[in-house]
């Protein structure tokens, strides 16, 4: 419990210090690409206090030119690290509302130009859907975790719509990530932190063109079929 509390207190220590330089330079840019980048350096940092390894397969799945959107399973604390260090790509995220009200953390992810959805206001959430969207449709990533909170038990949980609607309006693919061996490191039901290895798998982009608001739930079977799959695999 020594080694947890440490790496806590270094979370909470460099959080500051980079969330306060994520602060600064979003006011130089337009994009939030620097910012990312800020973020980014946050991630490895924690990752390599936490004596984590992480192995990325599929890069040459995707086009780092090219508008996705992310669709990640979700295990535990140390998705967004994982996602954010590894991943070389510039995105946004689709993030819950309440990590938006966390002090200095909070400020850096609007910098980054991050999307916020209340997951208890229905028109606002909706309303952020849509403007992750237009993001799109400009160019840019979103990533978002497809069950919406973590696994209680290591298992994939049902996926949440919303997702698969923005990702029909923007008319941009979906990318499928698979995360495995995070759950191990920092289940929900724990503080505790432990060492281990990470999976990171980039599947084959699926395209939206053939799908519709009325037949979005074949989408989404299709989308479950690949990350479970991966998850289940050796």
């Amino acid at each position: 419990m020594i080694r947890t509390t440490y790496i806590i207190l270094w979370v909470v220590l460099t959080t500051f210090f980079w969330g306060a330089t994520a602060i600064i330079t979003s006011f130089f840019t337009r994009t939030g690409n620097p910012v990312h980048i800020v973020a980014r350096m946050w991630a490895r940092g924690i990752l390599y206090v936490s004596r984590i390894k992480v192995t990325v397969n599929g890069l040459a799945n995707i086009d780092p030119t090219q508008s996705y959107v992310y669709m990640s399973n979700h295990q535990s604390n140390f998705d967004i690290p994982v996602l954010l260090a590894y991943l070389p790509v510039q995105f946004r995220w689709l993030a819950k509302a309440e990590l938006f009200k966390i002090p200095i953390f909070g400020r850096a992810m609007r910098g980054a130009g991050y999307v916020k959805i209340d997951r208890f206001n229905r028109e606002a959430a909706f309303e952020s859907l849509n403007e992750a969207a237009r993001k799109m449709k400009n160019g840019v990533s979103v990533m978002i975790f497809l069950e919406g909170t973590r696994s209680r038990d290591g298992k994939i949980r049902p996926f949440k719509k919303g997702g698969f609607v923005m990702a029909l309006d923007a008319g941009v693919p979906i990318v499928p990530v698979v995360l495995k061996g995070t759950w191990t490191i920092m289940d929900k039901s724990s503080l505790r932190i432990n060492t281990g290895e990470v999976s990171l798998n980039i599947e084959t982009p699926i395209a939206t063109t053939d799908y519709t608001r009325e037949n979005k739930d074949d989408l989404i079977k299709s989308v479950r079929a690949v990350i479970s799959q991966g998850f289940e695999k050796g």
